[in-house]
This record gives C-alpha cells, structure tokens and sequence, in this order.
C-alpha cells in the first residue's frame, strides 16, 4: 500500500514522469492500427445484427433434451431457410429463423417440442418485424447526435473548443473500436448492445473531463512565464491524474466482469452478455483514450496557436542559456554573480572590483 501511495504521490508532485504528450505518435500509429482492424472487420465481416434489427422469429426452449444440429434441423425443414441455433450453460437451446406467421411459427414450435423433449407451453416464441429494429436504429441515432451536441457545446463553454474537439475524437476512437469488436468476433448486436454503446460514452467523457480539468488548472497564465511548455504542462496533468484514471477504470471493470463471467457465462442470460461486453469494452478503451489520444491531441492543437509558439522558443532559449551556463561550470569558469562579475574578453578574463555596500561607505 505504501508503495502504491508513494507513486501516486511522485507522479503528482512531478518527481516520476510518463511522456504520454511527447510520445504520441507512437500512440496515434497504436491507435490507427486498432482502427484500421476495426473498419475491416466492419467492411469485410460486418455486425452480427440480432432478430431486433432483422426481423424473425425466435424460439427459446428450456431444458432441451436434443441437440443443436437436431434442433437446427427440424428449422430448416420447416421454415425452407437456414436457421440460427445456439445453446447456453443452463441447458436453453434457442432458434431463430426468418419473418413467419402466426400459423407458422406455432407449428414449428410443436415440431421443436417434440424433438426436443419440451412441452410446447414452455417455449417462448417471440416474432419481431424489421421495421421495429430500425426504429430502435433510427431512435440511439438521434440519442447519439443530441448527445455529441450537448457534451460539445459544454465542453466549449466550461473549457474551450479545442478542448471539445479532442474530447469527440477520443469518444469516436472508442465508438468505432468497441463497434469493431463486435465484428470481428460476431458477437449479436442487440438493443442492449445499443444501450451499453450510449453508456460507455458517458464513462469516457467523465475520465477525459477529469484530466481535461486538471490540464486546464496546470496552464492557467502558462504563456506569461518560460519555465514550461503547454505539452509539458498537459503531461504533468496526465501524470496526476494517471492513478485516479487507473482506479476508477478498475473498480468500473469489475462488476461489468463478474456479469460477463456469472450472467452470462454460468447463468446463460444472453441480454446480460450482450450490455455487459459493450460496457468493458468502451470501458478499457475510454481509459486508453482518455490518456493516450484525447491530452496528446489537444496538446497538439494548442501547440499551433502564435502565443504557445512563442512560449516554447522561450522555454527552449532560455534552457539552451542554461546548458551553456552549466558546461562553463564544467570547465571551471566562473559565472556572473553578486558579488564578482567576470567578462570574458578575446577568451581572457578580466576582473572587475568587488562593490562595496551602503553601510560600509556611510561609515567611511
């Protein structure tokens, strides 16, 4: 514990130091590839969208006695289309199949209780038109653009619009890799799923704001001294706050896993894995974003502006100055002082008198 406190107080007080601002490229060419992953999956492989968005029929039957090929193809037979058929730990085998009928969907399932063992009461059917999915597609659409809207104008009003900007291109960065995920491992989309995306952008625009109000406190007056760049001053704030980020994002972690574990992994409730695998994983990458893209972003954008031109010259003048002073130190020369000033003339140097004080000269 000790330990842990020790770091969290040198990162504060500047004494340990991650370059996260001064590295971003490297982070930008991490953060590129993981998109780049992302966006081929969504080109090549695109989203496995759920009976929701599609339309279909869905047959849940519990304590099956068949198996999922059985179960599979007495679907196909029935409906003449392929059919989806996946189990789960309790034992729930669970089919769907293209739009049917009334009429339709009650035969299969009598065919569906027979081969599975099940009385035809205890299977839930459930038939969904593509209308409704993309009703629910068109009503998280608008939530998203109102959202993206409020949190930008907040942001320019509370920090300032460079500040907003960056805070938009983390929250995409973990929109479309969170979105990426689920396409390259064919994971369902479903409502929840769409729930889970809306909330993790809340998650990530909390942490972002957390550094953002520290970076805002380091750089208050920064361009009116020649000490330290506005990078560097975003570095520290990054520094700071490294250890609240790394807790909040665990102790956040932990519930959404032991949901993914239990829930969904020993109870089988499939809508519990669907939020919960959104949630992690716009969770770990809000945490990423918030360190790696948004700070090193906005430091990069803040850079561009004339009066932080200036201030790095200084800051960069003034530590060349410095330097100088410090190998002249190294080589026994003396330095311009209080007491004695040295001048160096044609490389000898020559000594000026020592100046007397006020109360000496009064008394003489």
């Amino acid at each position: 514990m000790s330990g842990r406190i020790g770091i969290a107080q040198r990162l504060y007080k500047g004494q340990v130091s991650f370059n996260f601002v001064g590295r971003r490229r490297t982070w930008y060419v991490i953060s590129a590839i993981i998109l780049l992953v992302s966006v081929g999956a969504l080109v090549f492989r695109g989203l496995n969208l759920g009976i929701e968005f599609r339309g279909g029929a869905d047959f849940s039957i519990p304590n099956a006695t068949c198996s999922i090929e059985q179960a599979r193809t007495v679907a196909e037979s029935k409906t003449g289309s392929q059919a989806i058929v996946t189990s789960a730990v309790n034992g729930t085998i669970r089919v769907q199949t293209e739009s049917l009928t009334a009429d339709e969907s009650s035969v299969l399932a009598g065919e569906l209780a027979n081969t599975c063992g099940v009385p035809k009461g205890e299977i839930k059917v459930q038939v969904v038109g593509p209308t409704w999915g993309s009703e629910i597609s068109k009503k998280a659409l608008q939530a998203l653009v109102v959202f993206l809207l409020l949190v930008s104008i907040f942001l320019s009003i509370y920090f300032e619009w460079r500040m907003a900007v960056a805070a938009l291109v983390a929250l995409a960065h973990d929109l479309v890799i969170t979105i990426g995920i689920y396409a390259l491992t064919g994971l369902e989309v479903t409502p929840a799923t769409v729930i889970g995306l809306l909330t993790i952008l809340g998650f990530s625009l909390y942490d972002t704001v957390v550094v953002f109000d520290k970076v805002k406190e380091n750089t208050r007056n920064i361009a009116g001294q020649s000490v330290m760049t506005y990078s560097e001053a975003a570095n520290l704030a990054l520094n700071q706050t490294l250890v609240r980020s790394i807790n909040t994002s665990i102790v956040a972690l932990l519930p959404v896993l032991a949901i993914i574990i239990i829930g969904a992994g020993l109870l089988g409730a499939g809508t519990l894995l669907d939020l919960s695998v959104a949630l992690a994983v716009g969770m770990a990458a809000g945490t990423y974003s918030s360190i790696f893209i948004a700070t090193p972003f906005l430091a990069q954008l803040k850079e561009h502006q004339p009066e932080l031109r200036s201030l790095n010259a200084r800051v960069s003048a003034r530590r060349t100055q410095a330097g100088k002073s410090r190998t002249a130190e190294a080589e026994g020369e003396n330095v311009v002082g209080t007491d004695e000033v040295t001048t160096l003339i044609d490389g000898a140097p020559r000594q000026q008198p020592k100046r007397v004080s006020r109360s000496r000269r009064s008394k003489s």
